[in-house]
């Protein structure tokens, strides 16, 4: 792993200053917008736009980059994100900071299909699962960063957009200047989500929730934080530790995932996620800031696994030829749903005030969990020794290219279980002569 970390380091030292601007960006862009007065659910509509970007992307630069190759498109998006974090403050007007939200979306995703692809070309079967890992770390580790940074200077002013535009140029160095070739690009295909609703109706739907949460969260935070008072130390320190809870308990869940019926895992990891969201919104209305931050880690450490989860579960019952494509379209299902996280959020906080934030976030982690107890009341668990190896996945909603995806690798010699997590024994029979294909399986959880 260490010989591909090396190999690695200019990608990854580029993707580390690319995450800490876009996490900077993400809480600098909320706080100012309420700086200037904008509704909540003004600014829920200018947050959602990177998220609708980021689908855009995901499926326009795998087609220019098969054209122009790795550098060129890299260099392209990276100037476009550094010009757009400049714009905020030219032009102060929510119409146009939607329109960069969007423009910074749309080039993100094409970065993460860069660096991802990059890094799945130097792997190895060996070391594709460690490389992730690392991967997963730089990515949330430099988002947390970024808040930190929100307290160098005055949101109100430009500093800070400034130094998002350096920070997201200086990604450029490293990726420009490095010797190792760029690899041959081949855009992975996704399943259509009707036909992955049919495989695992709670991997769809878990998925596109896990959207809604996180689109809500992370483009509303911020604005949250300062409707309730609390200073930009206190927001940016809030947001950090929701991501590093995340970063923390990925492993430990997926531990569990992998020793236990994985339907029940994710169901109460996602009941935690909402307990920690409603004691989250006691401890801001009590002003009670310590216990507020252990309820914010609590809910990041619990709802971030959340994706990883979903992930590795529809994987159980795919074959390996199938997993890229559905892991590819489980996350557009992601993306769609954060799209809507946080206009609706923005919404109620406008109609119900800001405390309904994280009350309406542990409406939607509670949703998730009585459906999972509603598959595993109609279906039975699937048995483990069939299920795959939990992988922690960075969230990321949207992308099309899922090309660090280890399990694809560890299947080839040993057939994973071509089970469908929809069907009923009654059912089975019936799919394996449909006319779109035949089946998936038949033995049910």
């Amino acid at each position: 792993m260490y010989a591909a970390v090396i190999n690695s380091w200019p990608l990854l030292l580029g993707l580390g200053f690319l995450m800490v601007g876009n996490g900077l960006q993400l809480s600098l862009v909320g706080i100012r917008a309420s700086l200037e007065g904008f509704p909540a659910a003004v600014t829920g509509l200018v947050m959602s736009g990177y998220y609708l970007g980021f689908l855009f992307g995901s499926v326009i630069t795998p087609k220019i980059l098969a054209n122009v190759g790795h550098v060129r498109v890299f260099a392209a998006l990276a100037s476009l994100a550094s010009s757009a974090a400049l714009i905020y403050v030219v032009f102060v007007d929510p119409f146009v900071w939607g329109a960069m939200r969007f423009v910074t979306g749309f080039a993100f995703a094409g970065l993460y299909i860069v660096c991802e692809s990059w890094l799945n070309d130097a792997a190895t079967n060996e070391t594709r699962g460690q490389l992730l890992s690392v991967y997963m770390i730089i990515m949330m580790g430099g988002m947390a960063l970024g808040q930190v940074f929100l307290n160098v200077a005055d949101p109100g002013g430009y500093s800070l957009f400034i130094f998002v535009s350096v920070l997201v140029s200086l990604a450029l160095i490293p990726m420009t200047l490095t010797a190792n070739p760029a690899p041959n690009f081949t855009a992975s295909t996704r399943l259509k989500l009707k036909e992955l609703y049919k495989i695992s109706p709670l991997g769809v739907i878990g998925m596109c929730a896990q959207g809604v949460i996180g689109g809500a969260f992370y483009g509303m935070a911020a604005v949250y934080g300062d409707n309730i008072g609390l200073s930009v130390a206190q927001i940016s320190s809030f947001i950090s530790v929701s991501i590093l809870g995340g970063v923390l308990l990925q492993w430990p869940v997926g531990r569990f995932s992998d020793k236990f019926d994985r339907r029940m895992v994710l169901m109460i990891t996602t009941m935690l996620s909402g307990g920690a969201a409603l004691l989250a919104m006691y401890a801001g209305e009590e002003n009670n800031f310590l216990l507020f931050l252990g309820a914010v880690a609590l809910f990041g450490g619990f709802s971030v696994p959340l994706y990883s989860l979903c992930i590795a579960y529809t994987n159980d019952y795919l074959e390996p030829d199938k997993m890229v494509a559905a892991s590819s379209g489980l996350m557009f299902a992601n993306g769609v749903g954060a799209i809507f996280g946080p206009l609706i959020v923005g919404q109620f906080m406008t109609i119900l005030g800001s405390m309904v934030f994280f009350g309406w976030i542990a409406a939607a982690h509670i949703a998730i969990g009585l459906f999972a107890i509603y598959r595993m009341q109609i279906n039975r668990p699937l048995p483990m020794e069939d299920q795959g190896t939990f992988v922690a996945m960075p969230v990321r909603a949207g992308a099309a290219v899922a090309t660090l995806n280890p399990e694809t690798e560890e299947w080839v010699n040993d057939e994973p279980p071509a089970y469908s997590d929809a069907e009923t024994d009654e059912d089975a029979e019936q799919t394996e002569i449909m006319d779109d294909g035949p089946a998936l399986g038949s033995n049910n959880p």
